[in-house]
C-alpha cells in the first residue's frame, strides 16, 4: 500500500528537518518547503494527502497556500498552524476548506498528533486492509494500554478479556542487530515457566534471541502465522508499532 504523502510548509529549516524525521519514522512520505511559493508550485505538480502549513511565511500568507491547495487538490486535507492565532484567520481557514486551524507549538510531536488526527479520521492510520489480513496475529500500538507489562529484551504481556494473558514481542526491538528472519517456536509447547525460553528469534546476521516467558502458565494457543505477520511488518508497517503475540496462556499462581 502506498504511503500517505505529507507536505510541511515552514520557514524554519530545523522544524522542517525534525518533522521529516519524526513523521517519516511513522511511515509517512514527508516533503518540506520553506516558503509559500514553493509549496504552491509543489502541490500543482504532485499529489499530497495532507498539507501542514504555517500561516506566517516569508513570501505569501499561509492562507494563500490553503486556497491554492484546495483548488488544485480538493481531496487533500490542509491544516493551518500559527503562533499568532486570530478569529478572522480561523474563520477564513475553515471557509477555504482547511481541516483545522491550530495554535503552535509547531514541534515534531505536535505535527505527529496533527497527522494522526487527520488520518485517524480517514481510517488510514490503522491501514484497514492490513488489519483485516492479520487481525488475529498482531496487536496495534493503539490497543496496548496501561495494563500491558513490558519486560526486558522486547517481551511484553497483557491480560485478555477471558482471564488469560497474551505474551509476545515488539519486533522493532530486535532489528538493531540485523534483519529479523523468523520466529522459531518450541514444538508441542504445553506450558511455560517464568524465566524459561519458549521461543527464539533468528536474525539475518545469525543472531539467536531466546524469548523467555514472563510468567508461568498453561498454553492455550500459539500464533501459527507469526512469520507471515513478521514479513508484512518488515516490508511496510514496522514503523506503525505493531506488537506480535506468540502465545496465549492461562497463568498459574503459586
Amino acid at each position: 500500500m502506498e504511503k500517505q504523502r505529507i507536505l510541511v510548509v515552514d520557514d524554519d529549516p530545523v522544524i522542517c528537518l525534525s518533522c521529516k524525521r519524526i513523521l517519516g519514522a511513522e511511515g509517512f512520505s514527508v516533503f518540506t518547503v520553506e516558503d509559500g511559493e514553493s509549496a504552491i508550485e509543489k502541490v500543482s505538480k504532485e499529489e499530497f494527502d495532507l498539507v501542514i502549513t504555517d500561516i506566517r511565511l516569508p513570501d505569501v500568507y499561509g492562507l494563500t497556500v490553503v486556497q491554492e491547495t484546495k483548488t488544485v487538490q480538493p481531496k487533500a486535507d490542509v491544516v493551518v498552524v500559527t503562533g499568532y492565532p486570530s478569529l478572522e484567520d480561523a474563520k477564513e481557514s475553515i471557509r477555504l476548506g482547511a481541516f483545522e486551524y491550530l495554535e503552535k507549538p509547531f514541534t515534531p510531536d505536535f505535527m505527529m498528533n496533527v497527522a494522526r488526527k487527520v488520518f485517524d479520521k480517514r481510517g488510514w492510520i490503522l491501514r484497514k486492509a492490513y488489519i483485516d489480513q492479520f487481525r488475529n496475529y498482531v496487536v496495534p500500538a493503539s490497543e496496548m494500554d496501561n495494563l500491558t507489562i513490558y519486560y526486558k529484551d522486547g517481551t511484553w504481556a497483557r491480560p485478555t478479556k477471558d482471564g488469560g494473558w497474551e505474551i509476545g514481542v515488539d519486533v522493532r526491538h530486535f532489528l538493531v542487530s540485523g534483519q529479523l528472519l523468523y520466529v522459531d517456536m518450541l514444538m508441542d509447547i504445553k506450558a511455560v515457566a517464568a524465566g524459561e525460553p519458549f521461543a527464539r528469534l533468528l536474525s539475518g546476521e545469525g543472531n539467536i534471541y531466546d524469548i523467555k516467558a514472563p510468567m508461568t502458565g498453561v498454553v492455550q494457543a500459539t500464533n501459527g502465522h507469526a512469520n507471515d505477520a513478521i514479513c508484512s511488518l518488515l516490508k511496510d508497517h514496522l514503523c506503525e508499532g505493531w506488537f506480535l503475540w506468540l502465545i496465549k496462556i492461562n497463568p498459574i499462581t503459586a
